[in-house]
């Protein structure tokens, strides 16, 4: 069951716009996918909009039993291929500055429930907040590979480095080495500034940087407000950035599956 762990140290970056494009494609593919919403904020989980659950990711973090689990996972409305794992305000409680192992382990073990209790997905999601405490680094744990969202600013090479330390920081403390891709997003395409940070990054990062980039579209944020996926809009935005998602599904796919 491929994970992939999306995150970003700094907020406002688009980290759960990827999340939400990510589960478009996959669905929109037939792929059986499971979106955790991992972040407090819970906006993957409004826009998803699923039904309502007893229970929330928070929930199943303190009492990972299957039925618990089960409790908390609602289908979305987006498609039959799509369900959430909930989001809650109270998944803060869980974001411990310097969490000890067995906390950090809690995510993996709670996602490993899911073929026991019946739920076989080919794709698991977690959005996770824009910091490095427990949640995050849970996420990290329990992934197959990490996708770093960032915008091509000034900042952008200081942040990401910091961002890559702390998940190589995380392979070397508990063992687990994750694979890292580095998406460049909310592009200007006609930006000199833009494109010479996208530069920047691929002289520092490498291959680690994907070769695909997401320009800023207003059809993203239509979608959004709609609680629909990039995939069900029409007109030429839309249809241009529903495909960059399916490309960037089939590279995350390609290079994280298998690696459990």
């Amino acid at each position: 069951m491929p994970t992939l762990a999306i995150a970003s140290l700094k907020g406002g970056v688009g980290k759960t716009t990827v999340t939400l494009g990510l589960a478009s494609a996959a669905a929109h593919a037939g792929v059986p996918t499971l979106v955790a919403d991992l972040d407090p904020q819970c906006n993957a989980t409004t826009a998803l909009d699923p039904g309502e659950t007893e229970a929330s990711i928070a929930t199943v973090l303190g009492d990972p039993r299957s039925s618990t689990l089960l409790s908390a996972i609602a289908a979305s409305p987006w498609s039959e291929h799509l369900d959430v794992l909930v989001g809650a305000e109270e998944t803060e409680s869980h974001n411990h500055p310097d969490p000890r192992s067995y906390r950090v382990g809690r995510l993996e073990r709670v996602l490993g429930r899911l073929p026991a209790a019946g739920r076989e997905y080919g794709l698991v999601l977690v959005d996770c907040p824009p910091s490095l405490g427990q949640l995050t680094r849970s996420a990290l744990f329990a992934a197959d590979g990490a996708l770093l969202i960032t915008e091509p600013t000034m900042f952008a090479v200081s942040g990401m480095r910091r961002a890559v330390a702390a998940v190589h920081e995380q392979a070397q403390r508990y063992r687990k080495p994750r694979p890292i891709s580095i998406l460049p997003n909310r592009v200007k395409p006609r930006s000199v500034e833009h494109q010479f940070r996208i530069t920047e990054l691929r002289e520092v990062f490498g291959d680690l940087l994907l070769d695909t980039s997401f320009p800023e579209r207003t059809a993203i944020q239509q979608a959004q407000g709609a609680c629909r996926p990039i995939h069900a809009l029409r007109g030429k935005g839309a249809k241009e950035t529903a495909e960059l998602f399916d490309q960037l599904l089939r590279q995350v796919r390609g290079q994280f599956s298998g690696r459990r």
